[in-house]
Formats: C-alpha cells, structure tokens, sequence
C-alpha cells in the first residue's frame, strides 16, 4: 500500500520527503528502516525524472528551469544514504555508492556545474603528485566554506524579509508598487539551489576518494583472509545460494508475464500536470488537443439553427486562426508520414533491384519494326542526298560570277 501511495505522490512531495530523511540522516544516525526507505523514494524520483524528461543533454545549466534545478541533488543524497545502508558485503554497497556519485558528477560536469580545476584533475587521472592533491583539497575546502557561508547568508536574508514582510502587514496594508519589492525571490531561488549544488559538488569529491580508500582497504583484507583460508566457503553454502539465485530468476520469469515497463511520457501538457501534481504517473493519457472555446458558454459546442444563434456563437473570437491540432500531434504525424515514405521508397528500391535490373529494360512489341522503317528511311535520305550532289558539284552554280566563266 505504500508503495502505491508512492507511486502516486507528485515528484516535488516525493522529493521533499526524500530531502527530509537525507538531512535527518546527516545530522545524526537513524534507524536503517528510514534510510532504506528513503533510497526506495530516490529511486521513484529518478524514475519519474527519467519519465517526465526534465534534463537533456543538450542542455547546460542556464537552460534549466528553477523549479527542476533541485532534482539534480537526487543522486547524490542516493549516494549518501546508500553508503549509509549496513550490509554484510560492505563493498558492494561502496561499489554502488561510488557509482550514484560518480553519475552526479559527469551530469554536473555536463550541465557546466563542476569547476575547471576539478575537470583538469579528472582527466589527469591519479598522475597528480601529493603537492598537487594538497593544494586541489585547500581549493575545495575553500569553495565549501564559502558556498555554507552564502547558504546561510542568503537564509537569513529570507527570514529577515519574513519578519519584515509580517510586520509591514500588519502595520500597515501593501499599498501600490510595493509588491514589486518581493520580484527577485525567484532569483534567489535559483542562486540558492545553486549554491546547494556547488556544496554538494565539494562534498561528493570528498566521499568518492574516501569511498575508494575504503574499498581498497577492505578489498585486500578480504585477499589476506581468503589467502590465509581464514574464509573458505563450504558446499552447502554455496548449494543455499545457487538455490537462492534460481529461484529469484523462476520468480523473476513468472512475474514478466504480468508486469509490462512503464511507457515514458512524450506530451509536454501532460508532464507538466504531473510535476504539479494534477495529474498521476499512471493514469492514461492520449495526444489529444483541446480546441480553445469562445463565446457563451450555452453555445459553444453546438449547431447553430437560427442566425441570431450563428452571430451569438462567434462572440468574443480571436483574430488568428485557432489550432486544430496539439504539437504532439503534428510530431506523430509527420513521424507516420515519414514512416509511410520509406516503406514506399523500400519497396520501390526492391521492385527496382529485382525486375528491372535482372530483367533489362523490356521493349515495346512494335519497337523492332519501327527501327526498321527508321533505318530504311536513313538510307533513302542519303541516297537522295548523294545523288543531288552529283548533279550539282561543288562550286557549279558560281561559273557566271568568275572572270573566265
């Protein structure tokens, strides 16, 4: 029941509950209850983010509105509360840990977020000498000292500006042009997020090589002990497993019969509902455009009889010609059209390869016959051509122009 509560909660709610149990969780210890269940609301998120298609590659972070700049934290606070899940295999929770950040980063890195330092030490790979990696580590810790100082600076800025906002209200009423004072809180916003991120940035550089340090370690110790025969694996164990793997695959097999992927979402209007919460992930939705109505409501929609009917009706209608179809759908059948015009170019190709050019061009029954008559009437011609020219030679009809002619 949960589950499908959770399907069914907008991203932004799913979101901050998520944040919720993330800061909860770097504050303090919590029970590992709430922190498994706060990466399943993660996975949720990046479930409906991938559906909903809020980022692009093509895109940097100017491109990016303010409202979706947050979702881009959700990797990186999976990464921290799955490093926090205690497991029996403690590296394989390190390994999935190290790959959640590792995709915060190439899509920070993508988006134009992660400083130029950091970029040139990335590609660098582990060449650096200790002197380099000093002074890389003062520069982050410079950079996440001053992003928790504008973090805070910019919140008690906010809440000044609640105090005095209440204050103001109550003094007096908001007279004219002094709401305007309140117009770049959304500016705000977006510096704050931003900020998030570049800390967030700092901190997941921090944890990737701690992370490393730490898989390493436990890696050869698990080497040491595996040399030493202290951790040898008996056949039973190794027969539960087998057993524990086949049937998860049998029980895998027969829930794919019943189970189909969700279908990711191609209309805008229809996603926008969806992270405003209008509408759910799971309710069906079809490519089709809502003309605009104009006029009385009583006559909108229906056929006019009379002409005082006709004239009411086109009350109140724009000036341009009003769409009659979404963009959705223009995209599904220009794709069909295209889809249409290369069968046809296919078949054709086909049709060409296989009868015209095996075959060779075909001739018309007559065509022999009429080359004939065309060779027949070549050869008069130029009997008759020859024969003008000896009855007139060259020069004959110039004797009467010449002195001695």
């Amino acid at each position: 029941m949960g589950e499908l509560n959770m399907q069914e909660m907008p991203l932004p709610a799913l979101f901050e509950q998520a944040k919720k149990i993330h800061d909860l969780a770097s504050e303090s210890s919590v029970d590992q209850g709430i922190v498994r269940k706060g990466c399943e609301i993660l996975r949720v998120c990046e479930e409906m983010i991938g559906k909903l298609g809020l980022f692009s590659l093509n895109e940097t972070k100017d491109d990016i509105s303010t409202a979706n700049l947050k979702y881009i934290l959700v990797p990186y606070y999976l990464a921290e509360l799955t490093e926090k899940i205690a497991e029996d295999d403690r590296i394989e929770v390190l390994k999935a840990s190290q790959a959640k950040l590792k995709e915060f980063i190439s899509f920070c890195e993508t988006m134009e977020l992660v400083p130029e330092d950091e970029i040139e030490t990335s590609t660098q790979g582990g060449s650096s000498s200790s002197v380099d990696r000093r002074a890389k580590k003062i520069a982050r810790f410079k950079r996440q000292r001053a992003a928790e100082s504008k973090l805070l600076e910019l919140k008690e800025r906010r809440e000044r500006r609640g105090r005095s906002t209440k204050a103001a209200a109550l003094s007096s009423p908001v007279e004219t042009g002094e709401e305007d004072v309140f117009d770049d809180d959304g500016e705000e916003e977006r510096e704050a997020w931003l900020t998030t991120i570049s800390l967030a940035l700092c901190k997941a550089f921090d944890l990737l090589e701690m992370l490393k340090k730490e898989e390493e370690i436990l890696s050869a110790v698990r080497e040491k002990q595996l040399q030493d025969g202290e951790k040898e694996f008996s056949q039973l164990i190794l027969d539960e497993r087998t057993q524990k793997a086949e049937s998860w695959h049998r029980d895998a097999a027969a829930r794919a019969r019943y189970t189909k992927p969700a279908a990711p979402i191609t209309c805008a209007t229809f996603a926008q509902d969806v992270i405003e919460g209008r509408a759910k992930v799971s309710q069906a939705h079809d490519h089709k455009h809502q003309p605009l109505l104009f006029g009385p409501a009583s006559l909108v929609g229906m056929n006019p009889t009379t002409e005082r009917q006709r004239i009411a009706a086109q009350v109140f209608q724009p000036h341009y010609r009003l769409p009659t179809m979404s963009i959705e759908e223009a995209g599904l059948t220009e794709m069909n059209m295209m889809n249409e015009w290369q069968e046809r170019n296919v078949k054709l190709m086909e049709e060409a390869t296989s009868s015209w050019y095996n075959d060779g061009p075909k001739t018309r029954p007559n065509e022999d016959d009429e080359e004939d008559d065309n060779d027949d009437a070549a050869q008069e011609k130029a009997r008759a051509w020859d024969d003008w020219k000896d009855d007139n030679p060259r020069g004959a009809g110039n004797k009467k122009l010449t002195p001695c002619g």
